[in-house]
């Protein structure tokens, strides 16, 4: 069951990485579609309202221009008389515009607008606001313009432009919904498939652990072998030992206690129990520790030194040189290998991703020493180039000492 949890974790994390680059890719495209969609629907509105907003005010002028023209009929010159004309303007009904009456030179008899800013314009909108221009020819009660203005029609685009935005919001957080659960969907047979191989490598490391512990145990009773082929057969024996551990270590998840640990003695321990890999290989390591103590798991100090250190070998041509150094809480594992090409830096930390197929692995080791780093809360920093080696540098958290 420990195991099934472990897989789970750490393929949830390669999913979110998909899954978000998908959802990324999926949910701009939805964004950009509603917000044409949104855009050309308020447009249309907004053209409709003022379509209609024009017709009528058109309409209520003219029947204003009506009554004006009746009532001159009507009462002949007594109606232009200056206070008989303001009084019937003022008590004139006209629906629900602000209205104004000028006349030839473009001079108030009453109005209720402010300021008119042009008068050859049948309909035009300033600051939100529709105007509306009629001009009478014959001059009725003196009236050359009725002027008319409408309030409500800005308004009334935000409250439209607000309603538009409410529902393309809920629309895109219901693409999203559905985005999310599309990809899930999708990345369903990529789960299956590594819980598959994750299984097969469980399965052939048990089966491995036998016979890897039965070759130590004979190397050690061995004593007339040659000196030089013991070595070898060592350092083989005890590099599928690392190789086993590593991948236990993955698959098994198991929950160790952090204690207080010399982190310059795991680093001794860990190099002389590859010893005979290293001098395979005639590689020249050098240490330079400086006592530091860490809190986590010894286990894991162990797994994260071991992958490292197998990295630095494996990556290594004859003759090459290794540098270990820890000071400061700082560790810089170097080596003067093959490199890493800075463009494929990133995905060397995947898991199962292998840079060399010649020499690597199964693909496992540097990721390990990524989600020991995330969990222990170490900085991990590669500096490397092409033909120039690497350098590993990890930085572990002070570590916080009791008072009293």
């Amino acid at each position: 069951m420990t195991i099934l949890k472990e897989k789970v974790i750490v393929l949830t994390s390669y999913e979110r990485k998909s899954l978000f680059r998908f959802l990324a890719l999926y949910l701009s495209s939805v964004f950009i579609l509603l917000a044409i969609i949104g855009y050309l629907f308020f447009e249309n509105n907004r053209a409709s309202m003022k379509s209609a907003m024009k017709f009528e005010m058109m309409y209520q002028a003219r029947m204003l221009s009506s009554k004006i023209a009746m009532k001159a009929m009507k009462d002949g010159e007594k109606a232009s008389e200056p206070l008989r004309r303001k009084a019937f303007l003022k008590g004139l009904k006209h629906c629900r515009f602000d209205a104004g009456y000028y006349d030839k030179r473009q001079k108030p008899f009453f109005t209720e607008i402010d300021k008119v800013e042009k008068f050859d314009n049948d309909f035009f909108m300033v600051d939100g606001k529709c105007y509306t221009v009629i001009e009478d020819e014959k001059e009725h009660l003196g009236v050359k313009y009725i002027v008319l203005k409408e309030n409500d029609l800005s308004a009334a685009l935000k409250a439209l432009r607000i309603k538009i935005i409410g529902y393309l919001v809920f629309s895109f957080i219901l693409m999203g919904i559905v985005g999310y659960f599309l990809g899930r969907l999708f990345l369903r047979p990529v789960r299956e498939q590594i819980e598959s191989l994750d299984r097969f490598i469980s399965d052939t490391t048990h089966e491995l652990n036998t016979p890897i512990s039965a070759i130590l145990m004979t190397i050690q009773s061995l004593k007339e072998v040659e000196p030089k082929k013991l070595k070898r057969l060592e350092a083989s024996a005890k590099r599928l030992s690392v190789m086993y551990s590593s991948l236990t270590y993955r698959l098994e998840g198991k929950v160790e206690p952090s204690e207080c640990l010399y982190f310059d003695e795991i680093v001794k321990e860990r190099v002389e129990y590859v010893k005979e890999l290293i001098e395979s290989k005639r590689l020249h390591i050098s240490l330079d520790l400086k006592k530091t103590e860490v809190l986590m798991p010894r286990i894991s100090a162990a797994r994260l030194i071991d992958n490292l250190l197998s990295n630095a070998i494996k990556y290594s041509d004859v003759g090459d040189s290794i540098f270990i150094g820890l000071e400061k809480n700082i560790l810089e594992v170097k080596d003067t290998g093959i490199g890493i090409e800075p463009k494929i830096q990133e995905d060397i930390f995947t898991r199962y991703h292998r840079a060399n197929e010649e020499r690597g692995g199964f693909g496992i080791g540097l990721n390990i020493v990524l989600s020991i780093c995330k969990k222990y809360n170490i900085k991990l920093a590669l500096e490397s180039q092409k033909g120039e080696g690497s350098t590993f540098i990890l930085t572990f958290p002070p570590l916080k000492k009791s008072v009293g």
